[in-house]
């Protein structure tokens, strides 16, 4: 397994220092959230882009890519119905797969439930048929790019669109584009009524990208999730992509959720057949 962590779990640490505790911990991936570098990706200028690719490189890091895609952003909408809201988001996420093939990612998680649920009198099927239509709008500069969106399923309690693996990919069948794939996250399949493995070998083949956490919003062996099957699955079915770990919950402190969680997921590989 390719274990990486997602770099927003270093909180205030400075790039150097969550580097430094990602390799001394044992992963050999890191996963930025663009928010983290600046809420604007237009104001991230190639030097700084060129320089945090550098640092990454010197760890002996590889960038997997971007999520958290627009967060902490304004004027951007995936589900909006207004055309304008939908081109300006076409237009920043293009940036964002320039910044992610700068930083040498590959990977743009798209999760960013308070810029993608449903508004007033939009029902699913319109709102994914507008999602759609921005995606479509990235495609070009992501090929240009070499770098895929994977779409991220959430759970009901962080938003009220794709909700499900299965409406995640309607919406990546609706794309209909290699660029655009599927992201598996525990914590979201947790939710629901079907089990995770189950979830996992059904869509295993759009699957590009997989966080792994537990349903109590902490690091992978921090709550009730078994993670020995999930990772027996993984392998049944021939993932090579990142098992990435991303937190919400920040009350164990970075070091315990960077060292447990990577240690965890070492202890259930070691009983994988």
């Amino acid at each position: 397994m390719k274990y990486a962590i997602c770099n927003e779990t270093f909180k205030e640490w400075s790039f150097d220092d969550a580097f430094q505790m990602a390799v001394e911990c044992g992963y050999s991936g890191i996963e930025f959230a663009p928010f983290t570098i600046n809420p604007d990706v237009f104001q991230i200028p190639a030097a700084q882009r060129a320089e945090i690719r550098a640092q990454v490189t010197s760890y002996g890091l590889q960038s997997i890519g971007l999520h958290w895609l627009l967060a902490f952003t304004e004027g951007y909408y995936l589900t909006s119905p207004d055309q304008e809201v939908r081109q300006r988001t076409i237009d920043y996420m293009a940036e964002l797969a320039r910044l992610c093939r700068d930083l040498g990612g590959t990977i743009m998680v798209l999760g960013s439930p308070q810029q993608r649920n449903l508004l007033p009198g939009i029902d699913h099927a319109t709102g994914s048929d507008y999602a759609a239509e921005v995606l479509r709008g990235v495609v070009p500069v992501l090929e240009e790019c070499g770098v895929q969106i994977a779409i991220e399923p959430l759970s009901p309690g962080e938003g009220d669109f794709l909700n499900t693996a299965r409406l995640g990919v309607e919406l990546v069948e609706k794309v209909d584009s290699a660029a655009v794939q599927l992201h598996l996250d525990v914590k979201a399949m947790s939710s629901e009524p079907d089990e995770i493995v189950d979830i996992v070998r059904e869509f295993h083949q759009l699957m590009i990208h997989f966080h792994a956490n537990d349903a109590n919003l902490r690091g992978p062996g921090m709550g009730d999730i078994d993670f020995v099957p999930i990772l027996q699955t993984l392998k049944d079915v021939q993932y090579d992509g990142w098992v990435s770990v991303e937190v919400f919950d920040y009350e164990p402190g970075v070091e315990a959720l960077c060292r447990e969680s990577i240690d965890y997921l070492r202890a259930c590989e070691a009983q994988l057949v």
